[in-house]
């Protein structure tokens, strides 16, 4: 006998606004990584879902680690809903890390404000929305299909920022969890079943600090990394000439997001550093992308110390760090029953079928797949990314939306508990 769908939709309706409230409550308690003091969220999302019968596994990551790592607190929660024997354990994840506010917001980041039909507020979108979602799925789920067989386990993680290395990444690297299937947060309408690499790096300039009134006392290092840079940015020309097999995914593309260095104005700058970050298309090798990239500034750096004329201990010294390496998620050939289930029930439910498509982001879905455990991203989100304001000012999540895919995920589980 098919499950109810009708029945699961109408089970959320009848308590969206309790929805709605839950995500509010979970806005309000900033996770801002960094610094990364996420543990309290991890205890009221643990007290918040205690109402609705789940028990919440509270598994800290040890402190010095956690520091070590650059961050205050982590706290992962894992919520077992067991169904009887057999069947298939699937896993459902979403992120409460967030990166900070920033600048140019007309609502209060941590206000959950309501307005136009949309609600406001950091990780309103990606990802505490589900959150809301994942754990009213279950609830619909348990109050109407009751399914007898399999398990469902929640994981709500704190690590997705910093490369998810100590949040599903700890999780499963400490056999506390080893689900058959597994869907992670969304971010748009479609479901995503490739996503993009990614690699960090940090790049530290050392020339000679020296007055400005008399330069050539010194060895500019700004100038140098200026000359590293631009020789970083011209692979992005030869970046556009590769393309991805994967639809939704582009190109290869280097974007260097933060320069700090210098002393005063009126000082020759000592010290410059730089942190880029190198999207991988799936088709990419990290290690061959790595060595280009190291190549690339030992030739700009060697470039600039032939231009200035230094050598020695005058010479400019360039150290090149990586600060994280998460690898391209590829389709496991596990994951059709999760793509299926999701399709069928995103057409009846938006009136179009969702897409299975890659996406040039890198999330913490790449953790289970290496380990074998087939996974989609779908969740609540807006048709496309920008319509969100993820990661930007006045990021916000369209309710119905919300609702929408919480129905889908609902029926998705039923599908798969049922088969």
């Amino acid at each position: 006998m098919k499950p109810d769908y009708a029945a699961l939709d109408a089970w959320i309706d009848q308590h969206f606004d309790e929805q709605v409230a839950f995500l509010q409550q979970l806005v309000r308690v900033p996770t801002d990584t960094p610094p990364g003091n996420n543990a309290p969220h991890a205890e009221r999302t643990a007290e918040l879902i205690a109402a609705f019968g789940f028990d919440a596994e509270k598994h800290a990551v040890p402190a010095q680690e956690g520091r070590d790592y650059g961050m205050q607190s982590i706290t992962n929660l894992i919520v077992r809903r067991p169904y009887g024997k057999g069947g298939k354990t699937i896993a459902l994840n979403a992120h409460g890390d967030v990166v900070p506010p920033g600048e140019g917001w007309a609502h209060d980041p941590y206000g959950a404000e309501i307005e136009g039909g949309k609600m406001y507020g950091r990780a309103t979108a990606v990802s505490k929305s589900d959150f809301s979602t994942f754990s009213f799925a279950v609830r619909a789920l348990e109050a109407v299909a009751k399914p007898k067989r399999g398990n469902i386990e929640l994981h709500f993680t704190y690590d997705e920022e910093f490369g998810g290395l100590l949040g599903p990444g700890w999780l499963l690297e400490k056999g506390l969890t080893k689900p058959d299937l597994m869907i992670a947060a969304g971010f748009s309408y479609e479901v995503v079943t490739a996503h993009n690499g990614c690699l960090q790096m940090e790049v530290t300039v050392q020339g000679k600090m020296a007055h400005a009134a008399v330069p050539h006392t010194g060895v500019d290092a700004l100038q140098a990394a200026v000359f590293i840079m631009n020789a970083l940015y011209a692979e992005n020309t030869a970046y556009q000439k590769v393309s991805s097999k994967v639809p939704g995914i582009k190109h290869p593309y280097l974007n260097i997001g933060r320069i700090e260095g210098g002393t005063n104005t009126n000082v020759i700058p000592g010290k410059v550093v730089l942190k880029l970050d190198r999207r991988m298309i799936p088709e990419e090798n990290p290690a061959k992308v790595e060595a280009r990239i190291r190549k690339v500034i030992e030739d700009a750096t060697r470039h600039f110390n032939r231009w200035r004329g230094v050598k020695g201990d005058d010479a400019v010294r360039t150290d090149v760090r990586r600060i994280l390496l998460a690898n391209a998620m590829t389709p496991l050939p596990g994951n059709q029953p999760l793509v299926d289930a999701i399709q069928k029930h995103g057409e009846a439910v938006f009136g179009a079928k969702p897409p299975a498509v890659g996406t040039p982001l890198y999330t913490d879905v790449r953790l289970y797949v290496e380990r074998g455990i087939p996974g989609v991203i779908y969740g609540a989100g807006p048709r496309t990314v920008l319509e969100s304001h993820a990661k930007r000012n006045d990021e916000r999540v369209d309710l119905q939306d919300l609702r929408r895919a919480t129905k889908v995920i609902a029926r998705a589980l039923a599908d798969l508990l049922h088969d």
